[in-house]
């Protein structure tokens, strides 16, 4: 099976959809969302109400959702996150799909988002399918490169099964970590979200993740910093 050369997560409405523009508008309407979180509302009511009011569209929707948390999400993130120094310290758990994903867009530059909690994230959705393109191969090789420069003993990768291609995935991640230097295993679980929960030293980007794991890493804004540097990044945050 060949990889194809696309773009993930790309959309043509993104240049209007994102223009400086609505980026502005964005950032005001992201202010009320947190204001309406932090007095207990929930996430997915606030974004109907305020998407609804200002006639926005579903990409600008999702990007508001997963870039906007409440404070005391933030304040909770913030003490959680452990510094990169301490990647040498012990095994990361990967999210495997989340991490890999992101990294994909970055490279297609295709937008990325930062949110107010330091985090990058896509737009790009999962829904049960993947598959294998040529950006997989640059991201995980990337993934290798910051693993050695951190010096981490070992890596766990895990990727949700019932995804599809996940095994061929997973042969993939083992085939070029043999080049690594790195240690790594990956996992096929059912539900990858329920095991993270109950990590530490998580590698992910998901809001419902960070909020539950006992410590996790922001490695994801590192390699896009450090490694994809002509990567559409829009700062949410």
């Amino acid at each position: 099976m060949t990889t194809k050369n696309v773009k993930r997560g790309y959309d043509p409405d993104d240049e209007k959809i994102f223009s400086v523009e609505n980026i502005a508008k964005l950032k005001i309407i992201q202010e009320e969302i947190q204001w309406l979180l932090d007095r207990g509302y929930k996430m997915k009511q606030v974004i109907e109400f305020t998407g609804n009011h200002y006639l926005l569209s579903s990409r600008a929707r999702t990007a508001l959702q997963r870039t906007t948390s409440s404070s005391a999400d933030y304040e909770k993130r913030k003490s959680t996150m452990l510094p990169l120094e301490c990647a040498k310290d012990g095994c990361l758990n990967i999210d495997g799909f989340n991490l890999i994903i992101t990294l994909e867009v970055a490279l297609s530059g295709s937008p990325i988002f930062l949110g107010k909690d330091g985090v990058l994230r896509d737009l790009a959705g999962l829904k049960g399918t993947y598959r294998l393109i040529d950006k997989t191969y640059i991201a995980l090789n990337l993934i290798g490169k910051i693993l050695r420069e951190l010096n981490v003993p070992m890596v766990k990768f895990y990727l949700d099964s019932p995804v599809s291609n996940s095994s061929r995935l997973k042969s993939k991640i083992l085939e070029l970590s043999e080049q690594w230097g790195v240690p790594v295993e990956v996992e096929l679980a059912h539900n990858v979200d329920v095991i993270l929960a109950d990590k530490e030293r998580v590698v992910t980007g998901d809001s419902i993740i960070l909020d539950v794991c006992k410590s996790w890493f922001n490695l994801s804004r590192k390699i896009i910093q450090d490694y994809i540097q002509d990567a559409r990044v829009i700062d949410l945050g």
